[in-house]
């Protein structure tokens, strides 16, 4: 689009407000050149005032190739496949974070038998059956990846991870509903649960706000939530799956958190707000991980 002295421009807080975006997601489309005729004055982008927003992602109304061969993997039973590995994969590393004693390899054979072979080890039975729940948990955002974000998607997600577990028989301990009691989460407080409900209910309503969401507004989405700390447990993991469920949603490249990059996701949700960075590179190193993944299936990204 060439420049001419009767064109008009805007900033990108102008063009973000206009379109109903994050200010941020609007200087991310100019970096990335999704804004045709967008240019850079010092620190300053200049967007030409009728430039329209692009399309991408859910947006486009296209299901993405990871999505559509999760889904047709599911479906089908395949075994050995980016839906085999997801399963087994996120699995044990969300649950390997908050605790489990399970190896990755009883996790793959009770993803792959519905049995489980011991040995002599002795294993917790909530390990045992937060893995097959957690299996549940991913099969539904696969399904619904592209259903907006709800209170009620949230709950379902903690009714299902905590189904049959020593704590859905504690009179406190609320099973798919927001904790009843105080916690704190690594010597930090989080939401009081008179508070929790106002709380959620303003960070989803803030996230849905965008149409269009970036890598950092899900990033975002993730520290918010677990500085409510909503549920008496599972916010870890209820919180990554969300994570997981909005990149598919956003066709963004998913990631999983492993135990090795667990101390530097720690350091990224403590810093964000301060240095965001810490948390954007611990993902996007997590993500580049998910990338060879599909490299080595053949998905296109």
């Amino acid at each position: 689009m060439p420049i001419t002295e009767t064109m008009e421009f805007i900033s990108a807080k102008q063009f973000a407000e206009k379109y109903g975006i994050s200010e941020r997601t609007a200087r991310n489309y100019c970096a990335q050149g999704k804004i045709e005729g967008a240019f850079l004055t010092g620190k300053t982008w200049n967007i030409p005032a009728d430039a329209t927003l692009p399309k991408r992602g859910a947006g486009s109304g296209k299901t993405s190739p990871l999505l559509k061969s999760l889904m047709e993997q599911k479906a089908s039973g395949m075994k050995g496949g980016i839906y085999h590995r997801t399963q087994i994969d996120l699995t044990y590393n969300s649950n390997h974070i908050e605790g489990s004693r399970l190896t990755h390899d009883q996790t793959r054979y009770i993803f792959e038998t519905n049995t489980l072979g011991l040995g002599d080890s002795v294993v917790n039975v909530d390990d045992i059956v937060e893995t097959v729940n957690h299996f549940r948990c991913i099969d539904y955002i696969i399904d619904h990846a592209d259903e907006r974000l709800t209170e009620s998607f949230v709950k379902q997600l903690h009714l299902m991870l905590k189904t049959g577990t020593s704590d859905s028989r504690k009179e406190w301990f609320a099973v798919g509903d927001y904790k009843r009691l105080p916690n704190e989460v690594r010597g930090q407080e989080t939401c009081p649960p008179e508070e929790v409900h106002l709380q959620m209910k303003e960070l989803l309503s803030d996230y849905n706000r965008n149409r269009h969401k970036s890598f950092n507004d899900i990033l975002d989405l993730h520290v918010r939530f677990e500085r409510i700390h909503p549920f008496q447990d599972g916010n870890g993991r209820v919180g990554r799956l969300l994570m997981f469920k909005e990149c598919l949603s956003n066709s963004i490249i998913p990631f999983i958190i492993t135990d090795e990059l667990k101390m530097f996701y720690y350091r990224g949700l403590q810093e964000w707000g301060h240095i965001n960075g810490y948390l954007t590179d611990t993902c996007l190193t997590a993500q580049d991980q998910y990338k060879a993944l599909l490299e080595y299936f053949k998905i296109k990204y």
